[in-house]
Protein backbone atom coordinates (compact mmCIF):
# COMPACT_ATOMS: atom_id res chain seq x y z
CA UNK A 1 0.00 0.00 0.00
CA UNK A 2 1.19 3.09 -0.94
CA UNK A 3 2.20 5.64 1.77
CA UNK A 4 -0.06 8.23 0.33
CA UNK A 5 -3.28 6.67 1.04
CA UNK A 6 -5.97 7.53 -1.26
CA UNK A 7 -9.76 7.44 -1.14
CA UNK A 8 -11.76 7.66 -4.15
CA UNK A 9 -15.24 9.28 -3.64
CA UNK A 10 -17.70 7.71 -6.21
CA UNK A 11 -21.47 7.49 -6.65
CA UNK A 12 -24.06 8.95 -8.98
CA UNK A 13 -24.29 12.90 -10.23
CA UNK A 14 -26.11 14.86 -7.59
CA UNK A 15 -25.73 12.96 -4.13
CA UNK A 16 -23.57 15.45 -2.81
CA UNK A 17 -20.31 14.07 -3.49
CA UNK A 18 -18.57 17.58 -4.19
CA UNK A 19 -20.01 18.65 -0.30
CA UNK A 20 -18.47 15.60 0.89
CA UNK A 21 -15.08 15.98 -0.96
CA UNK A 22 -15.19 20.27 0.17
CA UNK A 23 -15.98 18.80 4.53
CA UNK A 24 -13.53 16.83 4.11
CA UNK A 25 -10.32 18.48 2.28
CA UNK A 26 -11.73 22.04 3.44
CA UNK A 27 -11.28 22.40 -0.34
CA UNK A 28 -13.64 24.87 -2.11
CA UNK A 29 -15.13 23.27 -5.44
CA UNK A 30 -18.11 24.30 -7.04
CA UNK A 31 -20.93 22.75 -5.86
CA UNK A 32 -23.94 22.24 -8.57
CA UNK A 33 -27.42 21.58 -8.55
CA UNK A 34 -27.60 20.31 -12.00
CA UNK A 35 -25.87 17.77 -13.70
CA UNK A 36 -22.50 19.90 -14.70
CA UNK A 37 -21.09 16.98 -17.26
CA UNK A 38 -18.24 17.94 -15.88
CA UNK A 39 -15.40 15.25 -16.78
CA UNK A 40 -12.12 16.50 -14.15
CA UNK A 41 -11.09 14.18 -11.34
CA UNK A 42 -10.07 16.51 -8.26
CA UNK A 43 -7.78 15.61 -5.56
CA UNK A 44 -7.15 17.13 -2.28
CA UNK A 45 -5.16 15.74 1.47
CA UNK A 46 -7.99 15.65 4.23
CA UNK A 47 -6.64 15.83 7.90
CA UNK A 48 -7.25 12.64 10.15
CA UNK A 49 -8.85 14.47 13.38
CA UNK A 50 -7.42 13.16 16.52
CA UNK A 51 -7.49 14.44 20.33
CA UNK A 52 -4.45 12.91 20.89
CA UNK A 53 -2.60 15.63 18.58
CA UNK A 54 -4.73 18.28 20.46
CA UNK A 55 -3.58 17.34 24.33
CA UNK A 56 0.19 17.43 23.24
CA UNK A 57 -0.24 20.80 21.50
CA UNK A 58 -1.63 21.78 24.56
CA UNK A 59 1.30 20.40 26.23
CA UNK A 60 4.22 21.20 24.50
CA UNK A 61 3.36 24.61 22.15
CA UNK A 62 4.79 23.43 19.20
CA UNK A 63 6.05 25.55 16.76
CA UNK A 64 4.29 22.90 14.02
CA UNK A 65 1.54 20.50 13.95
CA UNK A 66 0.91 17.90 11.63
CA UNK A 67 -2.33 15.54 11.62
CA UNK A 68 -2.32 11.99 9.77
CA UNK A 69 -3.02 12.87 6.37
CA UNK A 70 -5.53 11.19 3.53
CA UNK A 71 -6.01 11.82 0.19
CA UNK A 72 -9.17 12.07 -1.38
CA UNK A 73 -9.92 12.13 -5.21
CA UNK A 74 -13.71 12.71 -6.27
CA UNK A 75 -14.44 11.21 -9.67
CA UNK A 76 -17.59 12.56 -12.00
CA UNK A 77 -20.71 11.46 -11.26
CA UNK A 78 -21.45 7.82 -12.77
CA UNK A 79 -24.89 6.84 -14.38
CA UNK A 80 -26.59 4.05 -15.31
CA UNK A 81 -24.82 3.00 -18.58
CA UNK A 82 -22.06 4.75 -18.16
CA UNK A 83 -19.74 2.07 -18.92
CA UNK A 84 -21.09 2.07 -22.48
CA UNK A 85 -20.52 5.57 -22.65
CA UNK A 86 -24.08 6.94 -21.10
CA UNK A 87 -23.42 10.48 -19.05
CA UNK A 88 -19.89 11.14 -19.14
CA UNK A 89 -18.75 7.50 -19.35
CA UNK A 90 -16.91 5.71 -16.99
CA UNK A 91 -13.22 6.42 -18.81
CA UNK A 92 -12.41 8.65 -15.59
CA UNK A 93 -12.72 5.35 -13.72
CA UNK A 94 -9.34 5.11 -14.35
CA UNK A 95 -8.37 7.96 -12.46
CA UNK A 96 -9.11 5.74 -9.12
CA UNK A 97 -7.70 2.74 -10.27
CA UNK A 98 -4.66 3.63 -7.48
CA UNK A 99 -6.97 4.17 -4.96
CA UNK A 100 -6.42 2.27 -1.78
CA UNK A 101 -10.50 2.42 -1.15
CA UNK A 102 -13.71 3.44 -2.69
CA UNK A 103 -16.13 5.62 -0.84
CA UNK A 104 -19.42 5.47 -1.79
CA UNK A 105 -21.72 8.76 -1.70
CA UNK A 106 -25.42 7.54 -1.49
CA UNK A 107 -28.34 9.82 -1.58
CA UNK A 108 -31.23 9.53 0.56
CA UNK A 109 -31.70 13.37 1.60
CA UNK A 110 -34.94 15.50 -0.23
CA UNK A 111 -34.30 18.55 -2.44
CA UNK A 112 -37.06 19.42 -4.91
CA UNK A 113 -34.54 22.15 -6.33
CA UNK A 114 -31.87 18.84 -6.65
CA UNK A 115 -33.58 17.05 -9.53
CA UNK A 116 -32.20 13.12 -9.25
CA UNK A 117 -31.10 11.71 -12.08
CA UNK A 118 -33.29 8.42 -11.64
CA UNK A 119 -36.44 10.89 -10.36
CA UNK A 120 -37.05 9.43 -7.16
CA UNK A 121 -34.45 8.51 -3.95
CA UNK A 122 -34.26 5.03 -3.73
CA UNK A 123 -30.84 4.60 -2.06
CA UNK A 124 -30.70 0.65 -2.35
CA UNK A 125 -31.35 1.14 -6.34
CA UNK A 126 -28.29 3.71 -6.23
CA UNK A 127 -25.70 1.55 -4.68
CA UNK A 128 -26.37 -1.26 -7.39
CA UNK A 129 -26.51 0.66 -10.04
CA UNK A 130 -22.84 2.26 -9.12
CA UNK A 131 -21.68 -1.49 -8.49
CA UNK A 132 -22.92 -3.21 -11.42
CA UNK A 133 -20.90 0.18 -13.22
CA UNK A 134 -17.66 -0.76 -11.22
CA UNK A 135 -17.96 -4.09 -12.39
CA UNK A 136 -18.71 -3.84 -16.35
CA UNK A 137 -15.26 -1.02 -16.32
CA UNK A 138 -13.20 -4.10 -14.48
CA UNK A 139 -14.73 -6.39 -16.86
CA UNK A 140 -14.08 -4.36 -19.84
CA UNK A 141 -10.04 -4.16 -18.56
CA UNK A 142 -10.19 -8.39 -18.01
CA UNK A 143 -11.55 -8.46 -21.68
CA UNK A 144 -8.88 -6.72 -23.39
CA UNK A 145 -6.33 -8.30 -21.46
CA UNK A 146 -7.85 -11.79 -22.57
CA UNK A 147 -7.76 -10.69 -26.34
CA UNK A 148 -4.16 -8.82 -26.18
CA UNK A 149 -2.70 -12.54 -24.49
CA UNK A 150 -4.55 -14.71 -27.09
CA UNK A 151 -3.82 -12.50 -30.12
CA UNK A 152 -0.71 -12.20 -29.49
CA UNK A 153 2.21 -14.52 -31.72
CA UNK A 154 3.84 -16.52 -28.73
CA UNK A 155 2.22 -17.17 -25.05
CA UNK A 156 4.52 -17.33 -22.42
CA UNK A 157 4.11 -19.63 -19.70
CA UNK A 158 3.38 -16.66 -17.49
CA UNK A 159 0.65 -15.34 -20.01
CA UNK A 160 -0.43 -18.49 -20.01
CA UNK A 161 -1.04 -18.25 -16.49
CA UNK A 162 -2.43 -15.09 -15.99
CA UNK A 163 -4.90 -15.83 -18.77
CA UNK A 164 -5.88 -18.71 -16.36
CA UNK A 165 -6.81 -16.27 -13.56
CA UNK A 166 -8.04 -13.76 -15.78
CA UNK A 167 -10.70 -16.07 -17.47
CA UNK A 168 -11.40 -17.05 -13.09
CA UNK A 169 -11.88 -13.28 -13.15
CA UNK A 170 -14.07 -12.71 -16.11
CA UNK A 171 -16.44 -15.37 -15.18
CA UNK A 172 -16.89 -14.11 -11.51
CA UNK A 173 -17.62 -10.72 -13.15
CA UNK A 174 -20.20 -11.92 -15.21
CA UNK A 175 -21.94 -13.28 -12.36
CA UNK A 176 -22.07 -10.25 -11.22
CA UNK A 177 -19.38 -11.05 -8.08
CA UNK A 178 -16.77 -8.84 -7.52
CA UNK A 179 -13.26 -10.55 -7.76
CA UNK A 180 -12.49 -9.65 -3.84
CA UNK A 181 -14.93 -12.32 -3.12
CA UNK A 182 -12.67 -15.05 -5.10
CA UNK A 183 -10.53 -16.29 -3.11
CA UNK A 184 -7.76 -15.98 -4.73
CA UNK A 185 -3.99 -17.46 -3.86
CA UNK A 186 -1.25 -14.56 -3.38
CA UNK A 187 0.64 -15.82 -6.90
CA UNK A 188 -2.85 -15.25 -8.56
CA UNK A 189 -3.08 -12.13 -7.36
CA UNK A 190 0.24 -10.94 -7.75
CA UNK A 191 -0.23 -11.94 -11.71
CA UNK A 192 -3.16 -9.08 -11.07
CA UNK A 193 -0.88 -6.55 -9.28
CA UNK A 194 -0.82 -3.99 -12.40
CA UNK A 195 -4.43 -3.97 -13.24
CA UNK A 196 -6.04 -2.81 -9.57
CA UNK A 197 -9.60 -4.05 -10.49
CA UNK A 198 -12.28 -1.70 -8.70
CA UNK A 199 -13.62 -4.82 -7.43
CA UNK A 200 -10.94 -5.81 -5.15
CA UNK A 201 -10.98 -2.89 -3.18
CA UNK A 202 -12.78 -2.67 0.12
CA UNK A 203 -15.85 0.00 -0.34
CA UNK A 204 -17.53 2.05 2.39
CA UNK A 205 -21.17 3.61 2.10
CA UNK A 206 -21.74 7.26 2.96
CA UNK A 207 -25.55 7.62 2.85
CA UNK A 208 -26.14 11.67 2.50
CA UNK A 209 -29.07 12.54 4.49
CA UNK A 210 -31.45 15.65 5.09
CA UNK A 211 -31.78 17.33 8.66
CA UNK A 212 -35.46 15.79 8.90
CA UNK A 213 -33.68 12.21 8.70
CA UNK A 214 -30.90 13.18 10.79
CA UNK A 215 -33.67 14.03 13.32
CA UNK A 216 -35.31 11.20 13.46
CA UNK A 217 -32.45 8.73 12.45
CA UNK A 218 -34.09 6.92 10.01
CA UNK A 219 -34.16 7.57 6.31
CA UNK A 220 -36.41 5.70 3.32
CA UNK A 221 -34.75 2.22 2.53
CA UNK A 222 -33.06 2.34 5.80
CA UNK A 223 -33.14 -1.51 6.58
CA UNK A 224 -32.27 -2.45 2.92
CA UNK A 225 -29.33 -0.61 2.65
CA UNK A 226 -28.25 -1.93 6.08
CA UNK A 227 -28.79 -5.59 5.02
CA UNK A 228 -27.27 -4.93 2.19
CA UNK A 229 -24.24 -3.71 3.45
CA UNK A 230 -23.86 -6.31 6.45
CA UNK A 231 -24.28 -8.97 3.65
CA UNK A 232 -21.50 -7.51 1.81
CA UNK A 233 -18.77 -6.44 4.75
CA UNK A 234 -19.11 -2.91 4.11
CA UNK A 235 -19.06 -0.53 6.48
CA UNK A 236 -22.04 2.22 6.39
CA UNK A 237 -21.70 5.96 7.74
CA UNK A 238 -24.58 8.34 7.60
CA UNK A 239 -23.82 11.84 7.46
CA UNK A 240 -25.88 15.14 6.83
CA UNK A 241 -24.26 16.89 4.06
CA UNK A 242 -25.76 20.08 4.39
CA UNK A 243 -25.98 20.54 7.75
CA UNK A 244 -22.09 19.69 8.24
CA UNK A 245 -21.86 22.42 5.55
CA UNK A 246 -23.82 25.12 7.81
CA UNK A 247 -21.50 23.79 10.89
CA UNK A 248 -17.94 24.41 9.04
CA UNK A 249 -19.14 28.12 8.01
CA UNK A 250 -20.12 28.98 11.20
CA UNK A 251 -17.21 31.06 14.07
CA UNK A 252 -15.74 28.00 15.96
CA UNK A 253 -17.29 29.40 19.55
CA UNK A 254 -20.57 29.06 17.44
CA UNK A 255 -20.04 25.31 16.32
CA UNK A 256 -19.64 23.74 19.82
CA UNK A 257 -23.41 25.57 20.86
CA UNK A 258 -24.74 24.73 17.57
CA UNK A 259 -23.47 20.86 17.54
CA UNK A 260 -24.87 20.68 21.49
CA UNK A 261 -28.45 21.83 20.25
CA UNK A 262 -28.35 19.07 17.59
CA UNK A 263 -26.92 16.34 20.07
CA UNK A 264 -23.91 16.02 18.08
CA UNK A 265 -20.50 15.31 19.93
CA UNK A 266 -18.26 15.63 16.70
CA UNK A 267 -18.66 16.32 13.35
CA UNK A 268 -19.54 13.34 11.06
CA UNK A 269 -17.12 14.84 8.75
CA UNK A 270 -14.30 13.77 11.59
CA UNK A 271 -16.30 10.21 12.39
CA UNK A 272 -16.00 9.70 8.72
CA UNK A 273 -12.42 10.61 8.46
CA UNK A 274 -11.28 8.67 11.44
CA UNK A 275 -13.41 5.54 9.90
CA UNK A 276 -11.99 5.51 6.70
CA UNK A 277 -8.63 5.28 8.17
CA UNK A 278 -9.35 2.52 10.70
CA UNK A 279 -11.27 0.50 7.08
CA UNK A 280 -7.62 0.91 5.67
CA UNK A 281 -6.10 -0.86 8.90
CA UNK A 282 -3.99 2.07 9.63
CA UNK A 283 -3.10 3.71 13.38
CA UNK A 284 -0.85 6.75 14.24
CA UNK A 285 1.87 7.25 16.89
CA UNK A 286 3.01 9.84 17.54
CA UNK A 287 6.58 12.32 18.11
CA UNK A 288 6.07 15.25 20.13
CA UNK A 289 8.15 18.35 20.91
CA UNK A 290 8.63 22.11 21.28
CA UNK A 291 9.46 22.24 17.61
CA UNK A 292 6.57 19.57 16.26
CA UNK A 293 3.94 17.60 17.47
CA UNK A 294 3.29 15.19 14.95
CA UNK A 295 1.21 12.01 13.89
CA UNK A 296 2.54 9.10 11.88
CA UNK A 297 0.62 7.19 9.87
CA UNK A 298 1.45 3.38 9.29
CA UNK A 299 -0.21 0.00 8.98
CA UNK A 300 -1.17 -2.24 12.09
CA UNK A 301 0.98 -4.31 13.03
CA UNK A 302 4.46 -2.29 11.99
CA UNK A 303 7.58 -2.96 14.05
CA UNK A 304 9.10 0.15 15.49
CA UNK A 305 12.35 -0.03 13.38
CA UNK A 306 9.85 0.03 10.32
CA UNK A 307 8.00 2.86 11.93
CA UNK A 308 11.56 4.60 12.68
CA UNK A 309 11.44 4.35 8.87
CA UNK A 310 8.38 6.68 8.59
CA UNK A 311 10.54 9.67 9.95
CA UNK A 312 13.52 8.81 8.11
CA UNK A 313 15.39 5.92 6.53
CA UNK A 314 18.58 7.04 8.97
CA UNK A 315 16.55 6.48 11.85
CA UNK A 316 15.72 3.00 10.72
CA UNK A 317 19.55 2.11 9.95
CA UNK A 318 20.38 3.21 12.66
CA UNK A 319 17.75 2.37 15.41
CA UNK A 320 18.96 1.25 18.69
CA UNK A 321 15.99 1.57 21.03
CA UNK A 322 12.69 3.33 20.86
CA UNK A 323 11.68 5.13 23.72
CA UNK A 324 7.75 4.47 24.45
CA UNK A 325 5.28 6.27 26.48
CA UNK A 326 1.45 5.22 25.80
CA UNK A 327 -0.50 8.28 25.05
CA UNK A 328 -2.78 6.85 27.60
CA UNK A 329 -0.55 7.00 29.99
CA UNK A 330 0.56 10.81 29.84
CA UNK A 331 -2.73 11.90 29.73
CA UNK A 332 -3.64 9.82 33.22
CA UNK A 333 -0.74 11.24 35.11
CA UNK A 334 -0.51 14.58 33.04
CA UNK A 335 3.07 15.27 32.48
CA UNK A 336 6.44 13.24 31.33
CA UNK A 337 8.25 13.70 34.73
CA UNK A 338 5.39 11.86 36.00
CA UNK A 339 5.42 9.41 33.33
CA UNK A 340 9.11 8.28 34.34
CA UNK A 341 8.21 8.79 37.70
CA UNK A 342 5.93 5.57 37.97
CA UNK A 343 7.52 3.77 36.04
CA UNK A 344 5.43 4.29 32.65
CA UNK A 345 8.64 4.72 30.56
CA UNK A 346 9.47 1.78 28.65
CA UNK A 347 12.57 1.07 26.07
CA UNK A 348 11.38 -1.20 23.19
CA UNK A 349 13.56 -2.97 20.94
CA UNK A 350 13.54 -3.06 17.04
CA UNK A 351 10.59 -5.77 17.06
CA UNK A 352 7.82 -4.24 19.05
CA UNK A 353 4.71 -4.13 17.95
CA UNK A 354 3.84 -0.04 17.31
CA UNK A 355 0.89 0.64 19.15
CA UNK A 356 -2.18 2.84 18.24
CA UNK A 357 -1.23 6.18 20.00
CA UNK A 358 2.10 5.30 21.39
CA UNK A 359 4.44 8.33 21.90
CA UNK A 360 7.64 7.54 20.61
CA UNK A 361 11.03 9.33 20.36
CA UNK A 362 13.66 6.87 18.68
CA UNK A 363 17.31 6.49 19.56
CA UNK A 364 19.65 6.19 16.82
CA UNK A 365 22.99 5.82 15.39
CA UNK A 366 24.17 6.69 12.32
Amino acid sequence: MSTNLISGIIGLPLVGKTTIFNLLTNSNQEISNFLSGKTETITASAKVPDKRIDFLTNMYKPRKITFAQIQFSEVPGLVRGASEGKGVGNQFLSAIRNADLLVHVVRAFNNSDVPHVEDDVNPLRDIETIAVEVLLADMDLVEKRIERIQSGKKITKENAFELEVLKKCLAALEEESPISQLGLTDEEKGTLRNYAFLTEKPMMLVVNIDEDQFRSGTYPGKAEVVSYAAAKGIAVIEICGRMEMEISQLPEEDRALFMEDLGITEPGIDRLARAVYDYLGLISFLTAGEDEVRAWTIKKSTDAKKAAGKIHSDIERGFIRAEVVAFEDLAEVGSMAKVKEKGLFRLEGKEYIVKDGDIINFRFNV
